[in-house]
C-alpha cells in the first residue's frame, strides 16, 4: 500500500505539471523568447570559459582550438595576480564600485520616499520625468555632456572658476578628480530610474496604516520612518544583495568613454584592462582568466551579502 502510494505521488505531480503547461501554454510561449535569449547568449557561451585554462590561439585552426588545445592550467591567473597592474586595478575597481554603492544605492530610496510624500500630482510627475530622463540617454551622450561641461577651455564650470579669479582645471585629465566625476555622473544618470522599484513597493503599502498613524498623531516624517521605510525593507535588502554582487562591475562603458592614459592611476578598472588585453592585444586566454576571477569574487559577495541579509531577518535573493 505504501509502495503504491509512493508511486502515485510522482505520477500525480507529473500530471499536474503537464496540466499546468497545457493550461498556461500561451504564457509559456510568451516567456520563450526571453528563455531562448538567456540560453543562447548567456548560458551556452559559458563553455568558452575553458580558454582561461588554455593558451588559446584564435588563428590556430580548428584543431588547435577544439581538438588539441594547449592546456596551461592556472598560468594566466598566476600571471595576473603577480602583475604590476593587479593591485592598482583591484583598488580602483573596488573604490569606484564602493563609492557608487555608498551614494548611488540610498539616493533612489530617499527620492522615492520624498516623491511618495508629494501631494500635488502634477509636480510629482514633473519631478519623476526630469529624474527618469538621464536613464534613456546612452553613456556616449552623457560622457560627451560631462566632457563638454568640464572642458578646461570652453566648459561652463571652468568659465565660472575663471570669473571668480581662479585658473582653469583639467578635470578629465587629473587623477584626483576622475573617480568623483565617474561616481557623480553615474548617480545622476541612475537615481531617477532606480526609484521606480521603490515607488512601486510604496504603492503596495496598506493606506489604513497611514490613517491609523495620523489618528495617533504621527507626523509625516514619522509615518515615513515607521511605515514607508519598513514597508519597502525587503525590496531594499534584495536590491542591496544584487548590488553587492556587482561590486567588481565599476561601469565599463562609462569609464571607457571618460578615461584616458593620464588618469589610469585612479580610473583604470578590471573591465577596461580586460578590454585592452583581450580585444586590442588578442590575449584572449589572459582576459578570460581575469574575467573569471572577477565573476568568482562577485559570486562570493552575492553569497555573503545574501547570508548577512537573511541573518538580519530580511528577505534575500534565495
Amino acid at each position: 500500500m505504501g509502495a503504491a502510494a509512493g508511486q502515485f505521488v510522482p505520477k500525480s505531480r507529473k500530471k499536474r505539471f503537464l496540466g499546468n503547461i497545457n493550461r498556461y501554454k500561451f504564457f509559456y510561449l510568451l516567456t520563450l523568447p526571453g528563455l531562448l535569449y538567456f540560453l543562447i547568449f548567456h548560458y551556452i557561451p559559458m563553455y568558452g570559459v575553458v580558454i582561461a585554462f588554455q593558451d588559446f590561439k584564435p588563428f590556430g585552426g580548428l584543431e588547435a582550438m577544439l581538438l588539441k588545445p594547449d592546456w596551461v592550467g592556472f598560468k594566466h591567473f598566476e600571471d595576473f595576480f603577480s602583475s604590476y597592474y593587479f593591485g592598482r586595478l583591484l583598488e580602483n575597481t573596488l573604490l569606484i564600485s564602493f563609492y557608487k554603492l555608498l551614494f548611488g544605492f540610498p539616493l533612489p530610496i530617499i527620492l522615492a520616499l520624498m516623491l511618495n510624500e508629494v501631494v500635488r500630482a502634477r509636480f510629482k510627475k514633473i519631478v519623476q520625468t526630469i529624474s527618469y530622463l538621464p536613464h534613456f540617454l546612452s553613456w556616449v551622450i552623457i560622457s560627451g555632456m560631462v566632457i563638454a561641461l568640464l572642458s578646461p577651455t570652453a566648459g561652463p564650470v571652468n568659465m565660472v572658476i575663471r570669473a571668480l579669479g581662479g585658473s582653469s582645471i583639467a578635470f578629465m585629465g587629473d587623477p584626483a578628480y576622475f573617480r568623483s566625476i565617474v561616481v557623480a555622473s553615474d548617480v545622476w544618470a541612475s537615481v531617477g530610474w532606480g526609484s521606480i522599484v521603490y515607488l512601486a513597493a510604496l504603492a503596495g503599502i496598506n493606506p489604513a496604516l497611514y490613517e491609523s498613524a495620523r489618528i495617533d498623531g504621527a507626523s509625516r516624517f514619522r509615518q515615513m520612518l515607521h511605515i514607508s521605510l519598513p514597508g519597502i525593507s525587503n525590496i531594499i535588502s534584495i536590491l542591496f544583495v544584487l548590488s553587492a554582487a556587482n561590486i567588481l562591475n565599476a561601469g565599463f562603458e562609462q569609464v571607457l568613454l571618460l578615461y584616458s592614459p593620464s588618469v589610469y592611476s585612479s580610473g583604470d578598472i578590471i573591465d577596461t584592462y580586460v578590454y585592452r588585453e583581450g580585444l586590442l592585444k588578442n590575449n584572449f586566454s589572459y582576459a578570460a582568466a581575469i574575467s573569471m576571477f572577477k565573476n568568482v569574487i562577485g559570486l562570493l559577495f552575492l553569497i555573503i551579502s545574501n547570508y548577512v541579509v537573511k541573518r538580519m531577518g530580511k528577505e534575500g535573493v534565495w
